[in-house]
C-alpha cells in the first residue's frame, strides 16, 4: 500500500505509525473515500448524498437511491455504535470518513467513547457489506486498462493495482509518478 505527500511516496504503515501510533488496520483491503476514486465498499466512509457529488454514481452502481441509503446507514447507526458521536460533523459516526484521513472531531468522539480504531473500522466493515454487500472489486480489466496506458505488463499492473489497494486513482498517480522518473 503507498501514501503520497507532496514530495514522495511512502508505505502506507509508517502513515499508519504516523497517525495510529501501535493502530493495526482491522480492514486491511479498506477502500478509498469514494471522492477519492475508491471503490463502492467505501460508502461507508460517506457524509451523506446533500450536494452532487462522486457518491451519486456509487448509489447508482450499487443499485440505491439517496434515501434508502441514508436509511441503511441511519438504521446501522441505531444498532451500533455508530450512531452516537453528536460532536461529529453530521451528529453521528456513521458519516465519519476512515481513520487515514485526519479529523479531530471523529478522533475526539473515539475517544470520549472509548472505542478503538479496530473497533471503528470492524463497523464499518460490516456497514459496507450491508451496503454493497461482500464482492471484492475486480482488478482484472483495470489492470488490463493500466497495461495498456503505461505500456507495462498486466501483472506488473496488478502488483501496482494491490499495492495501492484496488485505488485506481493512486494506481495511476504511482505509475504517472515511475514514468516521470524513468523519462529523467
Amino acid at each position: 500500500m503507498c501514501f503520497f505527500t507532496k514530495y514522495y511516496i511512502l508505505p502506507l504503515r509508517n502513515i499508519k505509525a504516523l497517525y495510529y501510533g501501535d493502530f493495526i488496520m482491522t480492514w486491511e483491503d479498506a477502500p478509498s473515500h469514494i471522492c477519492r476514486g475508491g471503490d463502492v465498499r467505501g460508502l461507508a466512509f460517506c457524509c451523506p448524498p446533500i450536494k452532487p457529488c462522486p457518491i451519486l454514481n456509487a448509489l447508482e452502481e450499487v443499485n440505491l437511491t439517496p434515501q434508502e441509503y441514508i436509511e441503511i446507514k441511519t438504521e446501522f447507526g441505531r444498532q451500533t455504535r455508530l450512531g452516537e458521536g453528536a460532536g461529529t460533523c453530521f451528529g453521528s459516526l456513521i458519516w465519519c470518513c476512515k481513520p487515514s484521513k485526519p479529523c479531530p472531531l471523529r478522533d475526539m468522539t473515539l475517544r470520549n467513547m472509548g472505542m478503538s480504531y479496530e473497533e471503528y473500522e470492524d463497523l464499518k466493515k460490516e456497514l459496507s457489506e450491508k451496503l454493497v454487500g461482500v464482492q471484492k472489486p475486480e482488478p482484472d480489466a483495470r489492470a488490463e486498462a493500466l497495461a495498456e496506458t503505461f505500456n507495462i505488463s498486466k501483472i506488473e499492473a496488478m502488483k501496482v493495482l494491490i499495492d495501492c489497494n484496488n485505488d485506481l486513482r493512486r494506481a495511476v498517480s504511482v505509475l504517472k509518478a515511475q514514468s516521470l522518473d524513468d523519462s529523467d
